[in-house]
């Protein structure tokens, strides 16, 4: 069994249907990436997970437990966190504010610490900024947060919706590297992510999705090699 299994999931927006029987798993410890263009159903699948979309067809299930009728702030007490695409820090509040409200699902506050100061060891910068206003914070710099605060939940699943998106390539090179680091220290880590290069050099397996179906699936070197990838999203001829 799957720690977290997506089952034939049909999901909709009004009479939109944006997927189309998506079956998507993903093994404790794993990176599990999601490519595939603009529409083709990625961040749906999980928003679907997340309990934001709910599939009218098909299940989720983590650790065999079905989450189709959980409401979204009981999925995240369940450990699955999110860190949304575009960011969404809270931009009044202060980096350090914004990493406490992460953890509104704990109350264990000497483990609270033990997580603030691992978001502090993995993004010094936050660190040096933790009494700014995040809304002041660069494009890159709200990115460690918006991560920070999914991390501060304690996540035993990680999804991750487009960290990349729009940083400068300096940055996109170090938000990898964090990835890599949180792999390698044991989180699971659900990614979505249209820089495809990038995405399969970190991840273990992945899955292309074109508009709202798996079109293929395999491990991140299989799905390097295949020529349909190379050509559409390596941009390799």
């Amino acid at each position: 069994m799957a720690m977290l299994e997506v089952d034939n999931v049909h999901s909709f927006y009004g009479n939109i249907e944006a997927l189309k029987g998506v079956s998507v798993t993903v093994e404790q410890g794993e990176i599990v990436t999601l490519i595939g263009a603009n529409g083709a159903g990625k961040s749906s699948t999980l928003k679907t997970i997340s309990g934001l979309l709910r599939p009218r067809q098909g299940a989720v299930r983590f650790n065999g437990v079905d989450l189709r009728s959980t409401p979204p702030h009981k999925i995240v007490y369940q450990g699955i966190v999110q860190v949304p695409e575009g960011r969404r820090v809270f931009g009044r509040l202060t980096v350090e504010e914004n990493l406490e409200m992460g953890a509104y699902s704990r109350d264990d506050r000497s483990g609270i610490d033990a997580s603030l100061e691992r978001v502090f060891s993995l993004f010094p910068r936050l660190k040096e900024r933790r009494g700014q206003v995040a809304g002041t914070l660069s494009g890159g710099e709200q990115q460690m947060l918006a991560t920070g605060r999914a991390l501060m939940a304690n996540p035993k699943v990680l999804l991750m919706d487009e960290p990349s998106m729009g940083l400068a390539p300096v940055l996109v090179d170090s938000i990898f590297n964090t990835i890599d680091e949180l792999h390698r220290s044991g989180t699971t880590i659900l990614l979505v992510e249209q820089n495809a290069r990038m995405a399969l050099q970190v991840a273990d397996r992945g899955y292309v999705l074109q508009s709202g179906e798996i079109v293929l699936s395999g491990t991140a070197a299989e799905l390097r090699a295949n020529e349909t990838v190379r050509k559409a999203y390596l941009g390799i001829e």
